[in-house]
């Protein structure tokens, strides 16, 4: 990752007429400091700034922890493995849970 800068654009996204700006760093202030660790792409939070698409469904992302209506794999952590995970670019997807819709808590 030559030359990439904390705060350099890695790319924009466009879903459903929103636009979702994606730009390198770090999720800990702690990693800046590390000798071996290079910016990477940070992805909204969509857990702490929630967004929806036109129809009211909520964005999410792959690594977002899963929900209180999660199904699938109980093993699994995440957003990603659950049945009403829509992926649709790079790490952003929408939530097709019914009882998430419309600007409900998560």
């Amino acid at each position: 990752m030559d030359n990439i800068k904390e705060g350099s654009l890695y790319k924009t996204i466009t879903i459903d007429d929103k636009e979702f700006v994606i730009k390198y760093g770090y999720y800990d202030e702690k990693e800046k400091y590390s000798k071996y660790n290079e910016p990477i792409p940070i992805f909204p939070d969509f857990l702490n700034y929630p967004e929806y698409n036109k129809e009211g469904k909520p964005f999410v992302t792959h690594m977002q922890d899963k929900c209180i209506h999660y199904k699938g794999n109980e093993n699994q952590e995440t957003c990603y493995s659950c049945k009403y995970f829509q992926t649709k670019e790079d790490l952003i997807g929408i939530c097709n849970c019914p009882k998430n819709k419309g600007g409900k808590k998560i």
